[in-house]
């Protein structure tokens, strides 16, 4: 399309994202921090600026970035840019936002019950103890023909134990999550993406803006802790129109969960059927 677009993120070259902008860019995608160091430094210039997009505005405001989203826009944008918030799941703290920072905003909510993703079959799995699931998850491999799936845990070390154990059973698997290196974080996409490994185990960090065509399978070892998670994650499978399966692993403990989540997005998560092969 040939516009110039620059990623500015933390980790990277500071020297390099200075210079790059001062020569001029059409579009800048990055996380707050840096955005706001390279409005401090005025190398990245708000005069000219026509559209200003915050993306997943509730995980923005909920992971620490509040402060720097407020400092942002505290910075003097122009009274003719636009600015425009998405995300799939809003609460009052965004929609606060935007009596602060829009003029005249206009609202596009949907409808909870029109949120869960046609295309995507849901099931789940009953799992009588925790420490099952290690094997329920084998056993499941064995009867999939599957090309790729995003397996979530609920946390760091859930994914690193996890990532070990199927790993001594032989299984090509890859683990991303919010403590590793950006780079390292990078290269496990890239070699997810290419086909290196068939399973990626991850944390809610890999639950947004992620779209890799080959994934049709996604996997939750552990339900999500809030409710609103659990769109983003089983929106992994199934974009763009394609066919997709999310299959929830659920202990006695996790019952009234998945109760809460069906109740939430008025929806039914049905037990695996046998043939589940077919729906892939």
């Amino acid at each position: 399309m040939k516009v110039k677009v620059h990623a500015c993120v933390g980790g990277t070259n500071v020297r390099e994202d200075l210079q790059i902008l001062r020569d001029g860019v059409h579009v800048v995608v990055g996380t707050p921090g840096r955005v706001y160091d390279m409005i401090q430094r005025s190398a990245l210039r708000l005069n000219k600026l026509k559209l200003f997009v915050l993306d997943e505005a509730d995980q923005m405001l909920d992971r620490g970035f509040k402060e720097q989203i407020y400092e942002i826009f505290s910075c003097g944008l122009p009274a003719d840019t636009q600015v425009a918030l998405f995300s799939a799941t809003m609460p009052a703290e965004a929609l606060d936002l935007t009596t602060k920072f829009m003029r005249k905003p206009v609202t596009i909510l949907v409808k909870k019950e029109e949120l869960t993703l046609d295309g995507i079959k849901q099931f789940y799995i009953g799992v009588e103890k925790e420490e099952f699931k290690l094997d329920t998850l084998a056993d499941l491999y064995k009867t999939m023909s599957i090309t790729q799936a995003i397996i979530y845990c609920n946390t760091r070390r859930r994914v690193e134990d996890l990532n070990a154990a199927l790993k001594e059973k032989s299984f090509t698997v890859s683990m991303t999550h919010g403590e590793m290196e950006q780079r390292e974080r990078e290269l496990v996409m890239k070699e997810f993406r290419a086909g290196a490994s068939r399973i990626l185990i991850t944390t809610d960090m890999l639950a947004r803006g992620i779209d890799v065509q080959q994934v049709s399978l996604v996997i939750n070892y552990d339900l999500p802790m809030n409710r609103e998670s659990y769109i983003h994650r089983i929106g992994r499978s199934g974009r763009f129109g394609r066919k997709g399966v999310a299959i929830n692993f659920v202990t006695q403990r996790d019952a009234p969960l998945m109760k809460d989540i069906e109740e939430f997005y008025k929806t039914s998560i049905e037990e695996m059927p046998s043939d589940v092969s077919s729906l892939l």
